[in-house]
């Protein structure tokens, strides 16, 4: 069966079986990585970010900075770098045609095929990508502290990795997403961008989006689903734990907040850059390559601060709407009015003086001090799932902290293999 993912483009799993993997590995040179590129080398290698196979070289950089596509013309928003510093470079006698091996907490993980070794101006990058060349932003921070030169070329994943719980759970490559959607007989599957756990108005925004994603089929026959693909990856200090995200979500159709036949809990590795209009256009081609047909984008979709509009990603999406396989659902900022005595909107409710928003900085400031919100506001049953990730794996708290950051429980581990030296 052949699996077509963004840009029409085939989805293309880059793993080798574990004997061949053995052989494949030996006498190569070795590069440890930190966990952003470890992550992303993963992603890669089973196709999460089709049409990519590698690292991005120059002109691929250049072009998705200037013009947001690939050197190929399909639409592309974000870089995929592996940075490395220069003296490290020099040490390791590294060159183009080589092929090296990826390491990650003292094992194998990849084989890199080096097709070329690059400078890139990093404050180019910041500009395009998130508007703006302040390192209080979160991602031009990120990318300001990547190292001199840069590394381009296809990966292999060598040592498949083997996830802990709770994330064991939720793990599917893009091709187990696509059968998995065929076993549920959905034709249509809706995603959800999340790095929060779940409040009441995230439940109609997903409703919502399932409805319109549901188009022309029978409402009865339930086939669309909503796919909840959860990121999972280093975020900023104060973010939900993602311990915290997946269970939560998860807790909804648990509880039957959602039915189970039409709602589905997934994750993938992805450190976010809080790109607003840029991710989202990079969230669309991920999810294309889920098999979602459909992908909702609310208010301040991946933003940060006040550096995006409120609806830029809207504006940006349907710029290039006609270039993606996945058609967005565009949903508006939803509140609670108590004069409706329901949850509404701008375009439908006129008592815009009484709106009660849904304020995800209220709401971590009252499950900060502990106190239960009003099931209008988050179900009883994601409090208490958060409350309950918090002492388990968040050191008591439930929010991302320098603690967390730097002792949190591995999200997956890697086989030991023996390599012999270069």
């Amino acid at each position: 069966m052949t699996y077509i993912g963004h840009g029409g483009k085939p989805i293309v799993e880059r793993v080798l079986e574990k004997e061949k993997a053995k052989d494949a590995i030996q006498g190569l040179t070795q590069i440890p990585v930190r966990r952003q590129i470890a992550h992303e080398a993963i992603s890669l290698s089973y196709g999460f970010f089709t049409p990519l196979e590698g690292f991005m070289k120059w002109e691929d950089v250049n072009t998705v900075c200037a013009e947001m596509r690939l050197s190929d013309g399909t639409v592309w928003s974000i870089p995929i770098l592996f940075d490395i510093n220069a003296e490290k470079l020099k040490e390791l006698e590294i060159k183009e045609g080589d092929s090296v091996l990826l390491t990650y907490i003292d094992a194998p993980l990849a084989i890199m095929d080096i097709e070329e070794i690059y400078d890139c101006d990093k404050l180019t990058v910041c500009q395009a990508v998130y508007g703006t060349a302040e390192t209080k932003h979160p991602g031009v921070r990120r990318t300001m502290e990547c190292e001199d030169k840069f590394l381009a070329g296809k990966v292999t994943l060598v040592n498949e990795p083997k996830f802990n719980e709770p994330y064991k759970t939720f793990w599917m490559t893009p091709k187990q997403h696509i059968d998995a959607m065929k076993e549920k007989g959905w034709e249509h599957m809706v995603a959800h961008q999340t790095r929060n756990v779940p409040h009441t108005g995230h439940e109609w925004l997903m409703k919502g989006a399932w409805f319109a994603a549901n188009e022309d089929l029978m409402v009865d026959e339930l086939r669309t689903g909503v796919l909840v693909n959860c990121i999972i990856g280093e975020k900023r200090v104060g973010d939900y734990i993602d311990e915290a995200i997946l269970l939560a979500h998860n807790k909804l159709n648990e509880a039957r907040y959602f039915r189970p036949d039409v709602h589905m809990v997934t994750f993938t590795l992805w450190d976010m850059r809080y790109a607003g209009p840029r991710e989202a256009i990079f969230h669309s081609a991920l999810r294309t390559n889920l098999g979602c047909t459909h992908h909702m984008f609310g208010r301040d979709h991946a933003g940060v601060g006040d550096y995006y509009d409120t609806y830029a990603a809207h504006h940006l999406l349907k710029s290039v709407k006609d270039d993606l396989r996945i058609k967005p659902v565009f949903v508006l900022e939803w509140w609670y009015c108590p004069v409706c005595a329901e949850v509404t909107c701008s375009a439908l409710c006129g008592h815009t003086d009484e709106k009660q928003k849904f304020s995800g900085t209220l709401i971590r400031s009252i499950i900060m001090d502990g106190v239960k919100p009003t099931r209008l506001i988050l179900r009883p049953e994601v409090f208490d799932t958060v409350m309950e990730c918090a002492e388990k794996y968040g050191f008591g708290s439930p929010f991302v902290t320098e603690k967390y950051l730097a002792e949190r429980q591995p999200i997956f581990t890697l086989e030991k293999m023996e390599v012999g030296k270069a």
